[in-house]
């Protein structure tokens, strides 16, 4: 079956009666329900009711998903388009010729890989055959807690080897704008003027709360706060706060400023689960696995700027 087959089925109210009863310890899984398992994991699509809730809820939990653009791309292709431009309509006097602009760099190819997220819960046996305990609401707030700790995590820091790469990473990240030994009233100056005005108008500060915390305390020679108290903005752009920001010591990027949409995240296949019941049954416990196939790249490096804390001078103890 191709992806629209199963999600029609996933739709279904069949589909999600009998979902939830196998998730609930019903060990026979129906040949309609089989049309929702991956062969790959041995899980199970969510239901589209349920992976709709698990979207709202991970969009509540997620720092970098409010501010990135998130695609669907669940059909198995493994390049998306982007398109973009930099002209200017112009004037011309009447009757004389127009130019005509090549549009094909306008477009580029971006590599859309599958890397694959798994977290790995256990809940009371108890619980699950209580008909009282919403087994549906607690996974859909749990794996959306778990996941977006995780994707936030990859998002930020990551590689681009089995996970996303991330904007902080040196190949494919954001470009380095400031290098300095310490955090200083002019550094931010620097770092947000590096930031073409066209990424200025959407653009947001990135950071920790530990760097933060510096950047409220930072004046410039007359005695004036960097920090506006009045609405918590830095030069009228706002704050994001995420742990998985690094701190501003050496080697280290603490602050990222500019247009965060233009980190693309790809969602690539909806969420699946599996139950576990005899992993961990000498417990009295249930398992839930769960996968997400997600990627994230930022498709334009000059959209984002950082600042980055020199390392250890050579020869320096």
């Amino acid at each position: 079956m191709n992806y629209n087959e199963i999600k029609m089925i996933c739709e279904q109210p069949e589909y999600d009666k009998q979902f939830w009863n196998f998730m609930k310890g019903d060990n026979i899984a129906s040949n309609y329900l089989r049309a929702g398992r991956s062969t790959a994991t041995g899980t199970y699509s969510m239901p589209v009711s349920a992976n709709k809730k698990y979207e709202d809820a991970i969009i509540k939990e997620s720092v970098i998903r409010n501010i990135a653009s998130v695609f669907t791309c669940y059909k198995g292709s493994t390049n998306i388009i982007a398109t973009d431009c930099d002209d200017i309509a112009k004037f011309v006097p009447e009757f004389e010729s127009i130019d005509i602009k090549k549009v094909a760099d306008d477009f580029t190819s971006i590599n859309v890989t599958c890397n694959k997220l798994a977290t790995l819960l256990r809940l009371p046996t108890e619980f699950i055959s209580d008909a009282a305990f919403n087994l549906e609401g607690y996974l859909v707030k749990r794996l959306a807690k778990n996941f977006a700790r995780a994707e936030d995590k990859a998002f930020i820091t990551g590689t681009g080897m089995n996970e996303p790469v991330g904007i902080l990473n040196s190949v494919g990240g954001a470009d380095i704008a400031v290098n300095t030994d310490n955090l200083t009233y002019d550094d931010i100056i620097t770092l947000y003027f590096s930031v073409d005005a066209e990424y200025r108008k959407n653009a947001v500060w990135l950071m920790n709360d530990e760097t933060a915390m510096a950047l409220r305390k930072l004046k410039d020679n007359n005695g004036n706060y960097l920090w506006n108290n009045a609405d918590n903005t830095i030069l009228g752009k706002p704050l994001v706060i995420s742990e998985y920001m690094p701190s501003a010591t050496e080697g280290n990027k603490p602050i990222a400023f500019g247009d965060f949409s233009y980190y693309w995240i790809i969602k690539r296949t909806p969420v699946s689960v599996r139950m576990l019941q005899e992993l961990f049954a000498i417990r009295h416990q249930t398992g839930y696995l769960a996968f997400e196939f997600i990627d994230g790249k930022l498709i334009r490096s000059e959209a984002i700027k950082v600042i980055k804390i020199n390392g250890e001078k050579p020869g320096s103890e």
